[in-house]
């Protein structure tokens, strides 16, 4: 009983969610993308203490915003549903516009999450880091790139200068590479598993590519070979941080094998080092695909508890 007092009273210096009921409504049939993770994560993080009034709710992106990434052509097929069969066939999801919503609410989450993150030091959404859909085309789950569209829209209302996204989904960030790539306001890192998903992979700022199998030792060392480095060379504004959970041993989609303490120690890498120098970290959840959804949700819970540690103790003066 001591243990989870102790616990709780954690959760009184707590850290911003952005989160939205509307997140696992889509209906998205027997599919291997969890849409129910982000409910179970939601309510298991109101079962160990967190108030609703810890959890924001975000209202979907201006069309403006979207312009600022995606082409008018794109963004008015979506909105018309009018999307060619080999275009939706790309996105591997099945279309409607209960999903254009979907997305334009997700991507509105991580606007909102990283402007948290700039007042409050560190902030987690409940979703987003669809980071393989490109500025004319959806692909690999993704419909709209939520992070460049952040990323840019920050920029243009002067919020931030420099941004950096580090990457540690599965997957390579393959539309967040293209879309961003040669621009001096945004750097891209990308840890990855190589043979896999996608097969064509535009270059980040800095990619790291490794293999199946390769695990936690691997994963950790190339890891800590570029940060904190790469946080004091670039010196970005803002850090968002795409913490996928598919890296894991037990997802469906890949085999890289990490544990899920290889995994909250590449949290404590990410994370940690960021706001041991002050910068501030928005976290999306990205990919994760474990056979069991319980898996999934642990993950992400153990990346939010990462973060919590970790503001508690960095944000004293």
């Amino acid at each position: 009983m001591m243990r989870i007092l102790k616990f709780l009273e954690r959760w009184r210096f707590p850290i911003p969610f952005v989160y939205s009921d509307e997140y696992w409504m889509l209906d998205v049939g027997q599919h291997v993308f969890p849409i129910k993770k982000y409910r179970a994560l939601y309510e298991r993080l109101l079962l160990l203490g967190a108030r609703k009034e810890n959890f924001i709710v975000p209202e979907p992106a201006s069309d403006e915003d979207i312009l600022l990434v995606h082409s008018p052509r794109y963004v008015k097929k979506l909105k018309t549903a009018s999307l060619s069969s080999a275009e939706i066939a790309m996105i591997e999801l099945p279309f409607s516009l209960e999903l254009v919503h979907f997305v334009w609410l997700m991507t509105g989450g991580t606007i909102l999450t990283a402007r948290l993150a700039l007042e409050r030091g560190l902030a987690v959404h409940l979703g987003g880091g669809f980071h393989h859909a490109f500025h004319d085309h959806g692909e690999g789950f993704c419909v709209l790139n939520d992070v460049a569209v952040a990323v840019e829209a920050l920029k243009k209302e002067g919020a931030v200068e420099r941004t950096m996204v580090v990457d540690c989904d599965l997957h390579q960030g393959n539309g967040t590479a293209h879309i961003l790539s040669g621009k001096g306001h945004a750097f891209t890192f990308s840890i990855h598993q190589m043979d896999l998903y996608p097969s064509n992979k535009p270059p980040s700022t800095v990619d790291v590519g490794l293999w199946a199998g390769d695990g936690d030792e691997e994963y950790l060392t190339a890891l800590r070979a570029h940060f904190p480095r790469l946080y004091q060379e670039y010196k970005p504004d803002l850090v968002l941080y795409l913490a996928g959970a598919d890296p894991f041993e037990g997802d469906q989609l890949g085999s890289l094998r990490l544990t899920k303490d290889g995994l909250r120690q590449r949290d404590l890498i990410v994370i940690g080092e960021a706001r041991r120098i002050r910068l501030p970290v928005a976290v999306v959840l990205a990919g994760g695909y474990a056979a069991e959804l319980e898996d999934t949700v642990g993950i992400h819970l153990n990346t939010i508890r990462v973060a919590q540690k970790v503001q508690r103790r960095y944000s004293q003066p």
